[in-house]
Formats: C-alpha cells, sequence, structure tokens
C-alpha cells in the first residue's frame, strides 16, 4: 500500500504561546482578522504594544464567511498604500477561513469568485503569509491550505483551496479558549470529532493520518463531556485543544467526507450550527461502514472497541449527554428530505471521498433508537 503525509505549518502549542506571537510577526506589516468584541480587542492591544500596530484591522468577521461581506472586507485591503506582509488570524474558524480568502484575493475578490465558481484563474491569486491564531477547539483550519466560502444568496458552499494557502504558524494557546460558552464548547468539539472520523472512513485515509485521529477522538470522547460542566478548567481545555489540532493534522491530508458533506446544506436550508450539523449524523455513519476492513477499520476499533455496532450506540449515547439529538427530525429534516439529502450527498465532492457504502448508508439511516439525548 502507498500513501502520502505532509503539512507544512510550524505549530507553538501551550499556555501562554500567545506571547510568542510578536516575534513570529517580526518587523513586518501585518494585517489582523478578528472580532470586534472586548475580549479580542484586548488581544489585539496586547499585540499593539510588542509588535506595533497593524496596516489593517478586520473586526467584522461572521460566522459563515459570505460573499457579500467577504467582498466588502478584501476591497479594504486594496486600499491600502502597501501591503501587508503577513496576515494574523486571531480567532475561530470563521476568521481563519476569511483570512485565507484576503491571503489569496490581493485586494480583489473577483478573483477569488471565479477562481471558487470555475477553478479558472489561480494564476492570478496571491498568497500573503499567515499566522493562525485559533481562539476556539475544532475547526483545524489552523493547519490546514482551504476555507469554506459561503454564496447564501444562491445557496451554495466552496471550499477554497490552494496550497499556498497553508498558514505559516500556528499558535495554540489553550489560555485563549477559557470563558468560551458551552454550546460554542461543544459545537467546536464536535466539529474535530468529525474530523477525526471522516478522515477514517475516507478512500485518502493513511497511517499517520489515522495516528492523528484515533488520539484525537479517543481524547474528544474522554474529556469533552467533562470540560462542558468545567469550562474553565484549563487542563481540559489543553486536552480538547490538542485534540483538535490532531484531528486538523489528519483532515489536513484527507479532507471530509460524508458527514461533512450532509451538513453543508442542513446548516444552509436550516440554520444548524456547523459543529451540530456534521456530528449528529456520525452514529448513523458509524453503523455503515462495519466491516469495511483496512486503516478505517482497525482505527474505528481502537476508538470504539471491537463491535462498531456497541460502539455506534455509545457514540450516539455520548452526543445524547452533551444534548445533541442524532435524529434528523430535531433539525426538522423530514424522513424524504433525509433520504434525499444522503443520496445528493454522496455525489458531492466530500461524499465521494466516502469508502463505505452507499446501500448501507441509507440502511444505517433507518435505525431508530431512543438514545440518552435532546434537541440541541
Amino acid at each position: 500500500m502507498g500513501w502520502k503525509y505532509g503539512n507544512p505549518v510550524q505549530i507553538e502549542f501551550g499556555v501562554d504561546s500567545f506571547d510568542k506571537l510578536s516575534g513570529l510577526i517580526g518587523r513586518r506589516r501585518y494585517a489582523l482578522v478578528t472580532y470586534g468584541e472586548p475580549f479580542f480587542d484586548q488581544l489585539a492591544a496586547r499585540l499593539k504594544k510588542t509588535a506595533g500596530a497593524p496596516v489593517l484591522v478586520v473586526s467584522d468577521v461572521a460566522p459563515n464567511p459570505d460573499y457579500r461581506l467577504l467582498a466588502e472586507q478584501t476591497s479594504r485591503f486594496a486600499a491600502l498604500a502597501q501591503q501587508p506582509e503577513v496576515i494574523i488570524a486571531l480567532g475561530g474558524g470563521s476568521v481563519i477561513d476569511s483570512a485565507k480568502v484576503f491571503a489569496a484575493a490581493g485586494g480583489d475578490f473577483g478573483r477569488i469568485r471565479t477562481f471558487l465558481e470555475s477553478q479558472q484563474g489561480a494564476e492570478h491569486l496571491s498568497a500573503i503569509p499567515i499566522i493562525a491564531v485559533p481562539t476556539t477547539a475544532g475547526t483545524g483550519s489552523e493547519v490546514t491550505c482551504w476555507g469554506t466560502v459561503w454564496d447564501e444568496a444562491n445557496g451554495k458552499k466552496y471550499s477554497l483551496a490552494r496550497p499556498n494557502l497553508y498558514p505559516t504558524h500556528a499558535v495554540v494557546d489553550p489560555r485563549l479558549m477559557l470563558g468560551k460558552p458551552l454550546l460554542l464548547t461543544i459545537s467546536t468539539g464536535l466539529d474535530a470529532l468529525s474530523h477525526a472520523l471522516e478522515s477514517l472512513w475516507n478512500v485518502n485515509n493513511n497511517p499517520v493520518s489515522a495516528n492523528h485521529a484515533v488520539a484525537a477522538a479517543r481524547t474528544i470522547l474522554d474529556a469533552l463531556p467533562k470540560l462542558a460542566k468545567d469550562l474553565g478548567n484549563l487542563e481540559l481545555r489543553s486536552r480538547v485543544a490538542l485534540a483538535a489540532l490532531f484531528a486538523g493534522l489528519a483532515f489536513s491530508n484527507t479532507k471530509t467526507a460524508i458527514a461533512h458533506s450532509l451538513s453543508y446544506p442542513i446548516t444552509l436550508r436550516h440554520g444548524v450550527q456547523h459543529g451540530i450539523a456534521c456530528s449528529f449524523s456520525l452514529p448513523m455513519v458509524l453503523r455503515s461502514v462495519g466491516g469495511v476492513g483496512g486503516i478505517c477499520e482497525d482505527s474505528l476499533k481502537q476508538i470504539f472497541g471491537s463491535d462498531l455496532t456497541r460502539g455506534a450506540d455509545d457514540l450516539e449515547d455520548f452526543l445524547g449527554l452533551l444534548g445533541i439529538s442524532s435524529n434528523p427530525a430535531s433539525y426538522k429534516i423530514g424522513h424524504q428530505e433525509w433520504r434525499l439529502l444522503i443520496e445528493d450527498s454522496l455525489q458531492g465532492e466530500r461524499g465521494k471521498n466516502f469508502l463505505g457504502s452507499a446501500d448501507r448508508l441509507i440502511q444505517a439511516s433507518q435505525v431508530v433508537r431512543l438514545p440518552q439525548a435532546r434537541t440541541a
């Protein structure tokens, strides 16, 4: 069996590693992409004292970065007398994904739109270096070379994927994750769990990504429920942050698969938060992949034990104890819509990464159980 694995991101992990950020910037002109909230204002002030003032601050990033807002934000770069030499992405996945758009756009969002919709014009895209500083534990965008872009007006989602959009550095400081609210903590943690599992039932899986995925999933299954009951626990924040990083390193080489393919229309049509939309179907997918063998099955058994049917039940109960229902009806998705979503998602780019059987997946979607769950 031949395989390959690579990831060029230099990682600084640890409590108070944020203090290393100014040294990584050095004397370069930088733009700061972040959120316009007091917590992030304080971090920006700290950074300004040590690295100087940024040439631009973009602080109106929204969840699910959309064409309209990204176009307006990108125009601010075009108005600068001098372009930044590095972009600092300080925030969650939406911030880091937005920074990748700005890094590639060169001040012209039209270039991004053309590339996303036609896969043409790559030669016109730029690649300003990015330093990613995640403040949630989940998306893994700090160690991947793609960013999610939404065209909500037309009900579409795109992935901006360019090898030169890997951040040069990821600064992962668990202290920055203290104080995050319960639902955000759960949803981002489940996003990371989905990344780990999706990298396993994946045609692109390999031994290195699988090792990262197993470590990530086992840690999240153990630590996330504990963290949900003790949000101020720095040790648990560190464990979940490390697990999310491992999950990012896993799917940075495989991309995601069927659960994510399902999630995008669910987010667009029903407004379900991404971390929930891509994780509530995980027990269904796990039920469908028993017997596939190879890296996938071996790795899943390291996580859930030798009986993957029992493991799927345990996973459903795990979600239920976090308040997340595995029943599509909880998200106002009817039986017929669910069947069509599965069939359509199998034909999508991420769905084609799924190494399981379409028939078995549809069969698994009919399983009805009464886990310890309530609507998210």
